[in-house]
């Protein structure tokens, strides 16, 4: 086993040896990089198939269905926002990338975040961000059947700032009893929103946790969220370069670093951490001894197993690393261990299954 992540493993036993109290701190120092985890995956492009004349979008928006193989997207509508499209930019693809379904023109702009319920039921965020976004619209998430009728819709258009909601929803999930929590805040400016929101299964606004900043109890770009088989929350504080896990009343369990600066995050069935890092070393220059990619490990002790480095990580002069987001932002995975990794910078959806 390489050295960082014996290192790693070994923090993580001396953390659980420790007080409650202390835990917090043991994780906190986990910080050299995981860059050395094997790859046992190979690349699969064009694996999805968008109607004749339609070309990929940014995309960090991606989930598997209630079925274990589809997958659901959604779509930037060519470009890096649907403001000014009249395309659909939620789709479903089965189990050989066919498109099956597609819905939503006109009701998102920048979506951004995704979750599919235990129902079948798929969530989608829309966080609009930079020119060419219309001020009055989005900030809203919304609750769509899996035939594309809208269900709900969480927030106002055009947003609001704290204690309104929402100014750029990032992301959202749902618990095993319907409570709703959703990721707020996608800029570093000091009067961003930074927080996770809870709602009843039918919308009510329940709490909001986390305020701006890089303490205990905050946040800075709390970008992506999952649900471990325990019912803990973890968190992509990506500004932050870690995952935060948080019991269902936003009590702070553990810190972690060892998983890079996290854009997206999936837990399977078995607790199979899936994060995907695409701004480590170009948009977040400080963060440059680590490779992005997408790292996987167990939600369950924090180890570190896989590691699916970014494709473009150098370029040929003098191996410099290149600028900009790049490889997957968003991640998902299916019921037979496919990994689906959406792409904001190169504009793809790839698949990356098993070496034979």
């Amino acid at each position: 086993m390489p050295f960082m992540i014996s290192r790693s493993l070994a923090l993580l036993a001396v953390a659980a040896a420790l007080p409650a109290q202390q835990v917090h701190q043991a994780q906190q120092i986990q910080q050299e990089p995981t860059n050395n985890a094997p790859n046992s995956y190979q690349t699969i492009e064009g694996w999805a198939k968008l109607p004749e004349g339609r070309i990929w979008g940014s995309l960090s928006a991606v989930d598997v269905d209630k079925d274990g193989v589809s997958i659901w997207i959604a779509e930037r509508c060519g470009a890096n926002s649907c403001a000014n499209s009249n395309l659909p930019p939620i789709m479903k693809f089965d189990s050989t990338g066919k498109l099956v379904k597609a819905f939503g023109a006109g009701m998102i702009q920048v979506p951004h975040g995704m979750h599919v319920d235990r129902d079948g039921n798929v969530w989608v965020t829309d966080a609009p961000f930079g020119r060419t976004v219309d001020s009055t619209r989005g900030h809203q998430v919304f609750k769509f059947s899996p035939d594309g009728k809208l269900l709900m819709t969480l927030g106002k258009p055009g947003g609001g700032r704290a204690p309104e909601y929402f100014y750029q929803p990032n992301d959202v999930i749902t618990a095993p009893n319907g409570d709703i929590y959703v990721a707020e805040g996608h800029s570093d400016a000091p009067t961003a929103n930074a927080r996770i929101l809870k709602f009843d299964r039918k919308g009510k606004f329940l709490r909001a946790w986390g305020t701006k900043g890089s303490g205990d109890g905050q946040v800075q770009q709390p970008h992506a969220l999952a649900m471990d088989s325990r019912g803990r929350i973890f968190v992509a504080d990506r500004s932050n370069n870690r995952i935060l896990i948080l019991d269902q009343d936003f009590n702070q369990l553990a810190t972690w670093h060892q998983f890079s600066r996290p854009s997206g995050i999936y837990i399977d069935k078995n607790d199979v951490l899936y994060v995907a890092d695409s701004e480590s070393g170009s948009v977040e220059p400080e963060h440059k001894d680590w490779y992005r990619g997408i790292r996987i490990g167990s939600a369950r002790d924090g180890s570190v197993t896989a590691f699916i480095p970014d494709p473009t990580m150098f370029v040929a002069d003098s191996a410099k690393k290149v600028t900009g987001t790049s490889s997957a932002e968003g991640v998902a995975v299916d019921s037979r261990g496919n990994i689906y990794g959406a792409e904001v910078g190169q504009k793809a959806l790839k698949r990356y299954v098993r070496k034979p």
